[in-house]
């Protein structure tokens, strides 16, 4: 079966041949016809992840998929060969760079009708990062004020519509080139990250998301209300996550001291944060596939790749700016 894989960190991406997977008991196996590139998967090949999510190599690559189902376990009940699904597998099952892969019946779910297979390979990730930061841990309600950084990228999309589909006041950062496209995603303030300050801009938020990082993240703190929450996606993760992801006592420790001034601002500023690492989770699929074909969230890919050029495509991230997420479509 062809995969994209890596020999070891910090090696390149390259095609392999590689085992059939093996469809366990309350697995199902699915026909990869679309899988979407992620910065995770950049960073997990590079390293960056080793502490809290330490894989074995030869690893096949890929965390978001469009497909069909070709096999089920004894067990699956929910699903049957024929039916046209997307997912994020779960941590340590990953591989959607992949012919097929084998994906846990609870990770899995019908994707949605009104859009392309590519279109729903760019979702499972960005989206379940949106919802988890949104609705699970932001309970944003209607007229509360958002803040999600960095727009016009694969969450910043997704996380805009969401956020507007809850009732929030939406402000977004992003290049003045994409403003008027982030307006019709449902952003209410675009603050133009080259020539505006957004701390200058913006007071009393409930909710910041924060997928950039670095200096980003304590500027997004001075911006929140007393009481407010900001959510990172690129970290310093907490202990609190340390915890629950039940890392080792020396790990733990590590994670403490890198969150460790950014947590004694929150304190001293009467705000919180918090470090999210997404999940796989197939209810919440259904739901966001719901959102989707009622017209309230639409995906927003700005590249396409065949199959063939995964390697490439994923150096490719980062380096040249798109709208949305790309995919790569296999044959």
């Amino acid at each position: 079966m062809r995969a994209f894989v890596f020999d070891a960190y910090r090696k390149p991406l390259h095609e392999a041949d590689v085992p059939e997977p093996t469809v366990g008991d309350h697995d199902v196996l699915v026909q990869v016809a679309a899988a979407g590139l992620n910065h995770l998967d950049a960073k997990i090949r590079e390293g960056e992840f080793r502490l809290i999510l330490p894989y074995e190599a030869p690893l096949t690559l890929g965390h978001d998929l469009a497909g069909t189902v070709i096999e089920v376990g004894g067990s699956v009940r929910s699903l049957k060969p024929g039916d046209a699904v997307f997912a994020r597998p779960r941590d340590h099952r990953i591989g959607t760079f992949a012919e097929r892969i084998s994906v846990a019946e609870s990770d899995v779910a019908l994707a949605p009708t009104s859009i392309s297979t590519v279109e729903a390979a760019s979702l499972p990730l960005v989206a379940l990062t949106a919802w988890q930061a949104l609705v699970e841990r932001g309970n944003v309600q209607p007229g509360q004020k958002v803040l999600i950084h960095a727009g016009a990228g694969g969450v910043g999309t997704i996380a805009i519509q969401l956020a507007k589909h809850l009732g929030a006041h939406v402000a977004t950062t992003a290049s003045s080139s994409n403003a008027e496209f982030l307006r019709e995603l449902g952003a209410d303030v675009v603050v133009d990250h080259r020539t505006q300050d957004f701390e200058e801009e913006l007071s009393g938020y409930d909710l910041v998301l924060d997928s950039l990082g670095g200096e980003n993240l304590p500027k997004s703190l001075r911006v929140l209300r007393p009481g407010g929450l900001a959510i990172g996606i690129q970290g310093p993760p907490t202990p609190a996550f340390a915890k629950a992801a039940g890392l080792n006592p020396v790990v733990r420790l590590a994670i403490a001291g890198l969150s460790r001034k950014v947590r004694a601002q929150a304190k001293r500023l009467g705000v919180r944060y918090e470090f999210l690492f997404m999940r796989a989770d197939g209810d919440q699929l259904r739901e966001i596939a719901a959102l989707v074909d009622a017209g309230a969230i639409r995906p927003v890919v700005g590249a396409t790749h065949p199959f063939a050029e995964t390697a490439a495509a994923l150096d490719s991230l980062g380096k040249t700016r798109i709208r949305g997420k790309a995919v790569v479509s296999l044959p």
